[in-house]
C-alpha cells in the first residue's frame, strides 16, 4: 500500500510540472545571447494605431472636460416636489424648444429644470416670452454657470 501510494504521489509531482516555454536564444546588442529569457513577437495591423489615435480624439471631445464653461443665464422652467411632474415639464421643452438643452436637477426635496445656455440676458428673455406659452405658472431668467461649446477655427460662438 506504501508503496502505491509513493508511485502515485511521484507520478503526480511529474505530471504537475510546469511545462517548457520555448526559448528563442536572441543576441543583444552586445552579442550575448539570451538563454534563459522567453520572447513574444507580435504581429499588428499599422492601423490600429490610427484608430486608437482617433478614438482618443473623440473622447476628448466629448468628454465633460473638453467643455468649456462660463457665466450666463438659464431659465428656471419648474420647481417642483414632484418628479414626474419635472420630467414632463423636460419632455415639454425638448418637444417644442429641441434647440434648447434642458437640465434637471434634485436638491432634495426638488426637482428642478432649467433651460438653454445664454450669453446674454436678451437672448434668454426672448426665450422667457416664448416659454411663457407653455409654462402659464412662469418661467424665470437665473444667472448660473452655462456650457460653452469650443470654437473651431472658422465658426462663430453659438450658445443657446
Amino acid at each position: 500500500m506504501k508503496f502505491s501510494l509513493t508511485i502515485v504521489v511521484l507520478l503526480c509531482g511529474y505530471l504537475v510540472q510546469a511545462q517548457d516555454i520555448p526559448r528563442n536564444p536572441l543576441k543583444d546588442t552586445a552579442g550575448k545571447q539570451h538563454q534563459d529569457t522567453a520572447y513574444v513577437i507580435i504581429h499588428k495591423d499599422p492601423r490600429v494605431d490610427l484608430l486608437v489615435k482617433k478614438q482618443a480624439q473623440i473622447n476628448e471631445e466629448t468628454s465633460r472636460a473638453a467643455r468649456r464653461t462660463d457665466k450666463g443665464y438659464r431659465i428656471l422652467i419648474i420647481s417642483t416636489s414632484n418628479r414626474d411632474e419635472a420630467i414632463a415639464a423636460k419632455t415639454k421643452v425638448y418637444t417644442y424648444f429641441p434647440e434648447l438643452k434642458a437640465y434637471l436637477w434634485h436638491q432634495s426635496p426638488y426637482y428642478k429644470v432649467k433651460a438653454g445656455n445664454f450669453k446674454d440676458r436678451k437672448e434668454a428673455e426672448t426665450f422667457q416670452k416664448r416659454l411663457n406659452v407653455y409654462f402659464p405658472k412662469g418661467v424665470f431668467i437665473m444667472n448660473d454657470t452655462i456650457e460653452v461649446k469650443p470654437v473651431k477655427p472658422g465658426e462663430e460662438e453659438i450658445s443657446l
